[in-house]
């Protein structure tokens, strides 16, 4: 079910009103499928990035809103599915360490609530989000799926315990669950939580001293469009099911020389600054995270396509034309 196979395929989305699933229901949209969007209620009944979707793309997306923690909800959701995109989970690292109850419920128990729907109702295809955090500091590089797991916060250990319900759930019950691990995903949508909006928000503001945590870690950082790229990929591949695969650019790139490339990109100058309140506890910080790709090439046919210092262009042109959504001198935890 890729590109037009996905036309007239009923699509569930979780988490569809954040950064990445905003973006993967546009594509899914665009592609003539049906979606149906768990957006995570609240009081304000706000839809998320979902708003900023074009009007006639909307008319072909059902936004539903309820909570993965509710098996009855996710029950409803899933029914009459032909795909599952599980994306829906607590992300921000810092605040998992204040509220780890929270990315348990979230995290484990929510995708539990998923799996078990989908295994309940027959669904054909289910596609189970990671993280490159999974991994912790790389033992070696590039990173491949074969790469051991490492909890370095209470975020990335809620994660590795989704990533072991999919496994188990396929290798128990036959589900057809296939993993995709992205590594760092940024683009236009994308809040100050990381690392690349927290430095243009700052330059954008025309602040003259960019904040920022450590600026000794390594990344490999992937365009949203090209991330989700390697969702639809995955999802149309029969020998994804069963798998993990990860999905990055291969490009390592230090947090330091990243700030430095968005000035020479913007053309804007500034000093970087550390701001301790943003650097991670020491063990807790992943130091290097690299990805090998080619599992996901040879069984989906996934490649990116997106250089960084495009993306970085679109992305800044974004965080200037969006400006009153960011705080430029709040540090978003």
């Amino acid at each position: 079910m890729n590109g037009p196979v996905y036309a007239g395929k009923l699509a569930v989305v979780t988490g569809a009103g954040g950064f990445i699933g905003s973006h993967l229901v546009e594509a899914l949209a665009k592609g003539g499928a049906r979606v149906r969007a768990l957006v995570r209620y609240t009081s304000t009944s706000s839809h998320g990035h979902l708003a900023r979707l074009p009007a006639e793309l909307l008319r072909s997306v059902d936004v539903v809103l309820g909570d993965v923690q509710d098996p009855g909800c996710v029950r409803g959701l899933v029914r009459g599915a032909d795909v599952v995109f599980h994306l829906a989970a607590l992300i921000g690292i810092p605040y998992s360490y204040v509220a780890p109850h929270q990315y348990v419920a979230t995290n484990v128990n929510g995708t539990l609530n998923v799996l078990e729907a989908v295994r309940e109702l027959g669904v054909a295809r289910m596609v189970h989000t990671s993280t490159s955090e999974t991994y912790g500091t790389a033992r070696y590089t590039p990173i491949d799926e074969a790469h051991p797991l490492q909890g370095q916060s209470p975020y990335s250990a809620t994660k590795i315990a989704a990533d072991k319900l999919a496994e188990s759930y396929h290798l128990s019950f036959g589900v057809p669950v296939a993993t995709i691990r992205p590594f760092n995903t940024y683009g236009p949508r994308q809040s100050s939580r990381a690392i690349i909006p927290t430095i243009m928000k700052q330059l954008a503001a025309g602040r003259s001293v960019v904040k920022i945590g450590s600026a000794d870690p390594v990344r490999d950082l992937n365009y949203v469009g090209d991330t989700v790229a390697g969702f639809l990929a995955v999802g149309a591949s029969d020998r994804a099911i069963g798998q993990t695969l990860n999905v990055g650019s291969g490009r390592p790139i230090s947090i330091g020389d990243l700030a430095r490339l968005v000035f020479e990109i913007t053309g804007k100058s500034a000093t970087l600054a550390t701001d301790d309140a943003r650097v991670r506890p020491d063990a807790s910080e992943v130091m290097v995270l690299l990805a090998d790709s080619s599992k996901a090439k040879a069984l989906a046919g996934y490649e990116p396509s997106v250089s960084l210092e495009e993306g970085l262009r679109r992305t800044y042109a974004y965080v200037e034309s969006n400006l009153s959504d960011y705080r430029p001198d709040e540090y978003a935890v």
